[in-house]
């Protein structure tokens, strides 16, 4: 088990993703993960309706396509070139627009979104404040977020630390496996999710709903079972397991106060 400090802080670039990686292959094999996120966003939005919608740090535009359907006007804010190039591919022929922009300095007008997306960039933010404080102030007030994080608690990890008789680390603790290959290298992290709503709180953004995400997350299992069988199990559990943040992945359902 990794119990280091996160690594340095690495500074946020806008190309960190342009180091010749081609993320668009990322989920060939996890259509598992990506269903089941979007099983959680669609139960967090179901039978609502948006006008100014963002997905932040949406990669190639993964889930702005689900965003659209419950939302009139969506843009994906992405800092990478790369990544944006990847999106005007696929999304090419609709109205979804795409921007280069930082978490951390939106490029939207105080309380222009009711709707906001973030999801698997928490793992490269070990202090997340200013992307917080910024999802804060360009959400309409009364507006919903759906910030995903990265759950160092999840319940393999809450099981170890229990044997040994110690706490889960409040503070993000690095989960790379390799040592960084460059100095301004992005983080990988993992969270405390009592620590990330002491955050939010902070910036505004009160946890209104929670839910376990990708909680049969296992190779074994996706060797056993077939992905269809493993979402029905999937969509039943995410409701129930988020009492005890037991996935590795936890979707937070914030509202602006």
């Amino acid at each position: 088990m990794n119990e280091q400090t996160p690594d340095q802080p690495a500074k946020k670039v806008a190309d960190q993703y342009d180091r010749g990686y081609d993320y668009t292959t990322y989920f060939d094999e996890r259509a598992y993960e990506n269903a089941a996120e979007q099983i959680a966003i669609k139960r967090i939005l179901s039978g609502r309706r948006f006008a100014k919608a963002a997905d932040i740090g949406g990669g190639y535009g993964r889930l702005c396509l689900l965003l659209r359907t419950f939302a009139d006007h969506v843009t994906l804010a992405e800092p990478s070139r790369t990544q944006l190039d990847a999106a005007a591919k696929l999304l090419a022929g609709t109205d979804i627009a795409q921007r280069q922009m930082q978490a951390d300095a939106l490029d939207f007008a105080d309380g222009e979104l009711d709707l906001i997306t973030m999801v698997r960039v928490m793992h490269h933010l070990p202090e997340p404040s200013a992307e917080f404080a910024e999802i804060s102030r360009v959400l309409a007030p009364g507006g919903t977020a759906i910030i995903e994080v990265a759950n160092y608690g999840h319940y393999k990890n809450r099981r170890a630390f229990k044997k040994q008789g110690k706490s889960l680390p409040a503070e993000p603790v690095s989960i790379r496996t390799v040592k960084a290959d460059e100095p301004d290298a992005i983080a990988f992290v993992n969270h405390n999710i009592a620590t990330v709503s002491d955050q939010l709180a902070a910036a505004g953004l009160r946890v209104h709903q929670k839910l376990s995400v990708s909680n049969l997350r296992s190779q074994r299992l996706k060797k056993m079972l077939p992905t269809g069988a493993m979402l029905a199990v999937e969509k039943r559990l995410q409701g129930p397991l988020a009492k005890k943040n037991f996935g590795p992945s936890m979707f937070l359902e914030l509202r602006k106060v």
